[in-house]
């Protein structure tokens, strides 16, 4: 499905919210208890590219803009 066909379909679901209740009850995310998608950037949110090491929980991309900050040095 596309994204305007979506929106269309949750137009149409908000006048009958018997309906609306078990489309969502049965399209909702499944809770997940391990995986990629727990480990979230603190800063940002993103998931790929988590450094998990040292207890930091930053993707890479925040951690090239505070790296200098917390204390690590770049070597080239």
């Amino acid at each position: 499905m596309t994204t305007s066909s979506h929106i269309k379909m949750f137009r149409q679901l908000k006048a009958k919210p018997v309906k609306l209740n078990k489309f969502l009850k049965h399209n909702k995310r499944k809770k997940r208890s391990c995986g990629r998608e727990l480990k979230k950037c603190i800063r940002c949110g993103r998931t790929g590219g988590h450094i998990n090491k040292y207890g930091m929980h930053i993707c890479r991309q925040c951690f090239r803009e505070v790296a200098m900050s917390i204390g690590f040095k770049k070597y080239s």
